[in-house]
């Protein structure tokens, strides 16, 4: 099936529903759109989600009050308007007459407040539900302590929505365009609990609904005749294919059987070029990669080690060699040009050292911890599916050698070592990234909070830090809230909790069948957008 272009005639079967196009011609083909995916999501539970695969997804079935535009622009979404109160505190959201769930039921604001309810509800276990806290009373909800309907989350009547906050928040409007934030139908969600999710039980609300998912395999969308824009909808069929080894999206690419590629290999990427020319896409992207290095084990519990390591690793030689020059060399953990941080991050005092001198530094501090070539430390670094992970570990694993540091792998497809490294400690180094849901500092540093169960994947945990972000939280100005965060960082790269190693940039290939992709920092591109050309 996967060997059909973009466009392909509509055939009887199951899934393209026979019954209603019976008889149609050749003049009724129905637009199919091939589109590679990072990965095999491992959810289609809006609140439990947590990766760009599951949002490439979730972001083309449901529509939260604000949506991103095609250039990742905040544009009204399931709300036509919003007003806030003068102090910032209270935001007031009027949802649309006419926004619709699949199933014909009206979206209405209690829609919202229940969806808001469930996921601070901690028995939701809503690994990203932080990212709402800056609603008032969720964080006291999610840890238990207060009840979901004490949320400062209320229906005013059918189509109006007031949200009341703890602090005025300067980028609040954009924590509603990620995919947690997404309404889930109360109906749907009481009848089927978990299953919901599952396509003969989901009803959504955005310009597409389920067909089908099948694991490792692909996830097929259709568009949903009740969304309120239907006719604004140009492709009618979505097929997500999950693509863990990105060469593989590439050569299904060039055969013309998808017509989007979300990654790919950087080793390619000069090849890639002169092959395709402005069908690849390079484009800034607001994400850092890094390894987490896990600080409560207890050969890395020592900073001196964790700073040995991560003054070894040669992020120049990372991103030129084996990203081909597709990433930029990171020493700190927020990537440069985002929003609300006047000043940028902390310097790095080892950062510009001669090498020679840097790995002097580096034996030293491994051999004031008891480590060496006569004392070898065992280290694992795991990391998910992939040829420029792979080679990036291979080449860690060399430059910490002359550390007296052996290595071994261990390698899971992208869903299970995410999902290791939220519900389990059992690993000592890990490659992660992270993409910035918003631009704002607090969104990449929140992730260090010592209770951030569900990211924190350092198991970092040191007080200081946390009240530098709780004091962050409360300050309303701008530069002294950036001093505040760039405090906090440097903290958190004075004790090396995490290696930060690159920045992201987004590498996609577009056909030029696809029309309406626009490039954006978010690396957003909601199929709604789009159209195919024959």
């Amino acid at each position: 099936m996967l060997r059909m272009a973009g466009i392909r005639p509509l055939m009887a079967g199951a899934l393209v529903m026979a019954g209603v196009f019976a008889g149609a011609s050749t003049a009724l083909a129905q637009v199919i759109y091939v589109r590679g995916n990072d990965a095999n999501p491992e959810t289609l539970d809006q609140h439990k989600t947590s990766t760009i695969a599951e949002a490439n997804i979730l972001r083309d079935l449901y529509e939260g009050l604000v949506i991103y535009s095609a250039k990742a622009e905040v544009i009204p979404g399931a709300a036509e308007s919003w007003e806030t109160s003068d102090d910032g505190l209270t935001w007031t959201f009027k949802i649309r007459d006419d926004a619709t769930w699949s199933n014909g039921d009206p979206v209405t604001a209690e829609d919202f407040v229940f969806s808001y309810q469930r996921i601070m509800n901690p028995e939701t276990g809503a690994k990203y539900a932080n990212m709402l806290y800056p609603i008032k009373n969720a964080e006291k909800i999610n840890k238990g302590e207060m009840e979901p309907g004490e949320l400062g989350v209320h229906a005013v009547d059918d189509k109006t929505l007031e949200i009341t906050l703890e602090q005025p928040t300067p980028y609040f409007l954009q924590l509603l365009t990620h995919q947690t934030s997404y309404p889930v139908h109360e109906a749907s969600v009481e009848e089927h609990g978990s299953d919901f999710v599952k396509p003969e039980n989901m009803v959504t609300n955005g310009p597409y609904k389920l067909v089908s998912f099948v694991p490792n395999d692909k996830v097929v969308l259709e568009k949903n005749p009740e969304f309120r824009e239907a006719d604004k909808v140009a492709i009618d069929r979505v097929e997500f294919i999950p693509f863990e080894e990105r060469a593989t999206c590439v050569r299904r690419f060039e055969a013309g059987e998808v017509l989007s590629c979300s990654d790919l290999p950087a080793e390619q990427l000069q090849s890639l070029k002169e092959r395709l020319g402005d069908q690849v896409h390079v484009v800034p992207y607001l994400g850092t990669y890094y390894y987490a290095l896990n600080n409560k084990t207890e050969k890395l519990k020592d900073a001196r080690v964790r700073q040995a390591l991560s003054m070894m690793v040669d992020r120049e030689f990372i991103a030129d060699e084996i990203w081909s020059g597709a990433m930029l060399p990171a020493y700190t953990f927020v990537p440069p040009g985002i929003g609300n941080y006047p000043g940028g991050g902390p310097e790095v005092e080892w950062a510009d050292l001669d090498p020679l001198d840097k790995e002097d530094q580096a034996i030293a501090l491994m051999k004031e911890a008891g480590y060496g070539p006569d004392n070898p430390l065992e280290l694992e670094i795991s990391y998910s599916a992939g040829e420029n992970h792979k080679n990036t570990a291979t080449a860690i694993a060399d430059m910490w050698k002359p550390l007296g540091v052996n290595v071994t792998f261990n390698v899971r497809d992208g869903s299970a070592h995410y999902s290791h490294l939220r519900d389990s400690d059992d690993y000592e180094v890990a490659r992660a990234g992270w993409i910035g849901d918003y631009s704002d500092p607090q969104n990449f540093l929140f992730l260090w909070e010592s209770d951030n169960t569900g990211f924190n994947y350092s198991k970092y945990d040191n007080p200081e830090y946390d009240k530098l972000m709780d004091q962050a939280a409360a300050e309303g100005d701008i530069e002294k809230r950036a001093e505040i965060l760039r405090q906090a960082e440097a903290l958190l790269v004075e004790d090396a909790a995490v290696i930060s190693m690159l920045y992201y940039s987004s590498l996609s290939l577009v056909s030029p069948r696809l029309k309406g992709w626009e490039d954006n920092l978010q690396n957003a591109h909601a199929s709604r957008w789009m159209s195919i050309s024959e």
